[in-house]
């Protein structure tokens, strides 16, 4: 069964106690506080719980369908949609100016998440046209977001992005689509793109892609490349969608998972675009897209994870198999329920643990994206953009692995049941597989973040993370509740130090070295971040227990999950440690031909 409540209450700890919420004022979120927070929080439970929820299952089961160049979404998402679009959820975090309501990203993404614990195919439409909107928000001319933005915050025309080609995947230099300029100013755009999700469906009323393409002109390479916004119809005068814009799905991939999203085969014939940007730097302009989306598909991972966790342990509860090894838990029935059960209390608690942690750690990025949106100090928008471009890789590709290793834990609490489709938990295994591959795979998170990330400008967005880290460790190391986690947090930290030295004195003389660490080094990264948050939300929960009231028992959920965290996930650290530190030659030592 799938089983999901919205956690509320763990959503509020991250957005006001974690993180402050008087910082939003300075940002210019006027009349933002804590109450309409939690009503906005509330509605968007209520809408998913009531609505999307509903639908997971049956969408997953009827799939999109093709016929004729025309996507149909399984039955009831139209209607769906159109409620999600009346309601606003479509225009939350967008700006004023666009007919958006210019709330805080760190209260959409929170957001986001509930519609992906829901229903992530559906949440896929309305994330692909969030991530189109921010691109052109940022490198659209004026002429353009006028005219195509506020269709886009209402939901009434959808967004895509459209980069792969069948010849290749993640190396965009080879992409073949091309763009001829026209007299009055557009170009004619020809191609063909695979793997394009949102890329033809029912929804919205026009569909706005933005290509990726090459001028006559271009240069070899990635240098080459522009970005187009094409339209599925090409909008009239008045602002209505017009006639047909050579723009046809050719195709729908049939996928292991997410069959409720519509994930296309494209072509483009001399269809009707207009220039994002500068000419040959539109990967530039793509990625403005791109980083967003892939902070949304770490939300995404979050999402999965969750509703897999709580279905897990909705069963758990139900199950009744075996006693208690401790003796007899409910004498008045046939036997226990599995929950009494250590290795099932395993597995739900690193669910728990992981889940929550990958939450705090959401939210704190978020904060990171409103203070590089809103704030009027270079200095503060400079370090969030240091802060959100160091941790995008980290949060892409830490919180999908996690989801999809927590799904399949799911599963397993489950046993035999969870491996048929009757209750519903093996969706959330196929669900959340490929969110580890699309908007570049997680090897190549690990590669961005080693690669790029790590030595850019002489190491200085790592500062971002490891300051208030090291900050943190030093002000907390003798606290008589919360040391000796600070003391685990300190072990890790002082090998995640290490093994970033190793890597850039490895890596400049031979890459390889580099890039044989590099998922391991990210993982490892990525544990030390939630270590860090553990350890800060045990500090919060002690220091709110003495007044806390009815929320004690929140409080103390808190404790006993850090202490797990600490002592069964955080150890993992040291093996990690330990593969970095061995170098390629194991993993390139093999011939070519003996693979």
């Amino acid at each position: 069964m799938q089983v999901y409540k919205a956690p509320i209450r763990d959503m509020r700890f991250v957005l006001a106690e974690m993180n402050d919420m008087a910082d939003f004022e300075p940002l210019g979120f006027d009349g933002f506080d804590l109450e309409l927070a939690d009503t906005v929080l509330e509605e968007s439970a209520r809408f998913c719980e009531e609505v999307l929820l509903p639908l997971n299952a049956s969408g997953d089961a009827e799939g999109c369908t093709f016929e004729n160049g025309v996507v149909r979404t399984p039955r009831g998402f139209r209607e769906a949609y159109a409620k999600f679009r009346e309601s606003g959820w479509t225009s939350l975090a967008a700006d004023v100016e666009h007919g958006g309501q210019g709330l805080p990203e760190s209260l959409g993404k929170l957001v986001e998440e509930m519609s992906c614990s829901a229903n992530m195919s559906f949440g896929l439409y309305p994330g692909l046209t969030r991530g189109a909107y921010v691109a052109l928000k940022a490198h659209g001319s004026d002429e353009l977001n006028a005219r195509f933005l506020p269709k886009m915050v209402s939901g009434e025309w959808a967004g895509t992005m459209c980069l792969t080609e069948a010849h290749c995947g993640t190396d965009l230099g080879l992409l073949r689509t091309r763009a001829v300029p026209k007299e009055d100013g557009s170009h004619a755009v020809s191609g063909s793109k695979i793997f394009i999700s949102s890329g033809e469906h029912d929804l919205a009323d026009n569909i706005i892609h933005l290509v990726l393409a090459r001028l006559p002109d271009a240069p070899k390479g990635v240098k080459g490349i522009s970005l187009f916004l094409v339209p599925k119809l090409v909008p009239m005068e008045d602002g209505r969608p017009g006639a047909r814009n050579g723009v046809d799905c050719v195709g729908l991939e049939h996928k292991m998972g997410m069959k409720a999203s519509a994930t296309c085969q494209m072509n483009f014939n001399e269809s009707k675009g207009w220039l994002v940007g500068e000419p040959h730097k539109g990967l530039a302009a793509m990625f403005a897209m791109m980083n967003s989306e892939r902070l949304s598909v770490g939300i995404q991972g979050l999402g999965v994870a969750e509703i897999a966790y709580q279905s897990a342990v909705a069963y758990a509860r139900e199950r009744l198999q075996g006693r208690a090894l401790s003796g007899v838990k409910s004498p008045e029935k046939p036997a226990d329920a599995i929950i009494v059960h250590p290795d099932v209390r395993r597995n739900l608690m690193r669910m728990r643990a992981e889940t929550e942690g990958c939450r705090a750690l959401g939210a704190w990025v978020a904060r990171a994206l409103d203070r590089l949106e809103r704030s009027k100090d270079k200095a503060v928008r400079q370090e969030a953009e240091d802060f959100c471009a160091l941790m995008t890789p980290v949060v892409k590709a830490l919180f999908t692995d996690l989801a999809f290793e927590n799904a399949s834990r799911g599963v397993q609490v489950y046993g035999g049941h969870g491996y048929i489709r009757d209750h519903g938990v093996e969706q959330f295994v196929r669900d959340s597989r490929i969110a580890m591959i699309y908007e570049g795979t997680n090897g190549i998170q690990a590669l961005d973040l080693v690669g790029r990330k790590l030595p850019a400008h002489m190491g200085r967005y790592l500062r971002t993370f490891f300051h208030p880290v090291s900050a943190f460790i030093e002000a907390n190391s003798a606290d008589p509740q919360i040391g000796e986690m600070v003391k685990g947090l300190s072990r890790a930290f002082g090998a995640l130090q290490l093994a970033t030295a190793t890597i850039a004195q490895r890596g400049l003389r031979d890459p390889e070295e580099a890039g044989a660490a590099a998922s391991d080094y990210l993982r490892l990264f990525g544990l030390v971040a939630l270590a860090y948050l553990w350890a800060r939300a045990a500090k919060i929960a002690h220091e709110k227990m003495p007044a806390a009231n009815g929320d004690a028992s929140f409080y103390r959920a808190k404790l006993a999950t850090a202490q797990f965290f600490y002592d069964r996930v955080l150890p993992e650290t040291a093996g990690l440690f330990a593969a970095v530190k061995s170098g390629k030659a194991s993993t390139m030592a093999l011939e070519e031909a003996a693979f």
